[in-house]
């Protein structure tokens, strides 16, 4: 991996790589190898939190950065059921240990105000955009650039 940063030139604060539970299933490999790609300062995160297996006590040895709440917690917020205290208490635990907290699967107004009370540092989800072609991307940035770059 070090090899890459150098031949490509980026910073690793700029690569985050995802990491599901299961991967970390092995626990005798996943933490060493968590620890020492941290150290090169590239960024963790934990994608799917919730959903598999993890057992909080290995959770506090893996050298992560953030977690991903699953969208099927995501989507039990506007159902107004345990949905709602587990995201919390995902939340309030990331945050305690230094994480930061993405929720995937926002789709929703009252999702999006329910994760931003609750202090949630990113949402990904349909209520922004659907997913789009990498042209389609850059031609909107592009255009949103030459728009910026026009004010000054």
């Amino acid at each position: 991996m070090k090899e890459v940063l150098l031949e490509t030139g980026l910073e690793p604060k700029y690569l985050d790589l995802e990491i599901t539970e299961t991967m970390t299933m092995n626990v005798n490999h996943a933490i060493p190898m968590l620890k020492k790609l941290h150290s090169l300062g590239i960024q963790i995160s934990m994608d799917d939190f919730g959903t598999g297996y993890s057992s909080l006590n290995y959770l506090k040895n893996f050298s992560i950065d953030r977690l991903k709440i699953d969208q099927s917690f995501v989507r039990d917020i506007s159902k107004g059921s345990n949905g709602t205290n587990i995201v919390s208490v995902i939340i309030a635990m990331a945050h305690s240990m230094n994480l930061e907290v993405v929720a995937e699967g926002v789709e929703e107004k009252d999702q999006l105000r329910f994760l931003q009370v609750q202090k949630c540092n990113e949402v990904q989800g349909f209520y922004f955009s659907p997913p789009i072609p990498a042209e389609e991307f850059e031609a909107s940035f592009s255009e949103l650039s030459s728009k910026m770059k026009s004010l000054h």
